[in-house]
């Protein structure tokens, strides 16, 4: 059996029957729209988000830390942190960055505010630890839902089907709805918005902190082979 077989099913007993681990694939963007990458660690208002930002906000996703003294609970504690994200999607493909582009309505240069990504009737997974703060339907987004993860707010929308309410607390990896092709939309896909703080952020960073997150326990857990 290979090391990453060996450290799925590390992950999958040591988690135990209430979670599941969540394994996805990440491809790169094929873009529909001649586009301007913006700084992506910059909210609009200049403030820098890192990795460590987003971190905080997401400590309570993850069990107390206790002694380290024995190799079982080092293991366990890796499980809860690669738990503790998840991917938006079972498969990551970008159609649309965050960033300058041609509007597809109206032809002229527009700032695209969020990240469009590929999607068929899929379910879409709360990233994070978090509570719903919105859901709605509107001419713009169409059905969304809106999460809150302490200093952020996730927006998903274009969905065909809503599967979570106001004031409700999910966890990482809890299905919050299903993509479709509501609102203001050329195609199905998956339009994400993530402000810190009322501002806009990159929601590439979000998806490059699950990658590192996941990736890092994945080595970790690795070593106890």
């Amino acid at each position: 059996m290979s090391n990453t077989r060996i450290v799925i099913a590390l992950l999958l007993l040591l988690s135990g029957n209430h979670v599941k681990a969540q394994f996805n694939t990440v491809s790169c963007p094929g873009n529909r729209y001649k586009v301007t990458v913006e700084n992506p660690t910059r909210t609009t208002n200049g403030t820098e988000v890192t990795p460590e930002s987003i971190t905080s906000e997401n400590e309570k996703s993850v069990p107390d830390k206790v002694s380290l003294s024995s190799a079982d609970t080092k293991k366990k504690e890796q499980v809860a942190r690669y738990l503790s994200v998840c991917y938006p999607l079972s498969h990551i493909k970008v159609n649309s960055p965050y960033s300058y582009r041609k509007d597809p309505f109206t032809g002229k240069r527009k700032f695209h505010n969020g990240i469009d990504l590929h999607a068929r009737s899929s379910k879409v997974f709360a990233m994070m630890q978090g509570r719903v703060i919105a859901v709605g339907q509107d001419k713009v987004s169409g059905k969304y839902v809106t999460l809150q993860h302490g200093g952020f707010t996730v927006s998903y929308c274009h969905l065909s089907q809503v599967s979570v309410s106001r004031g409700q607390h999910v966890k990482a990896g809890e299905v919050v709805g299903i993509t479709g092709n509501t609102g203001r939309s050329t195609g199905e896909h998956l339009h994400i918005t993530i402000r810190q703080r009322g501002e806009y952020i990159n929601p590439k960073i979000f998806i490059d902190h699950i990658r590192s997150v996941q990736e890092s326990c994945v080595i970790a857990l690795a070593q106890f082979l």
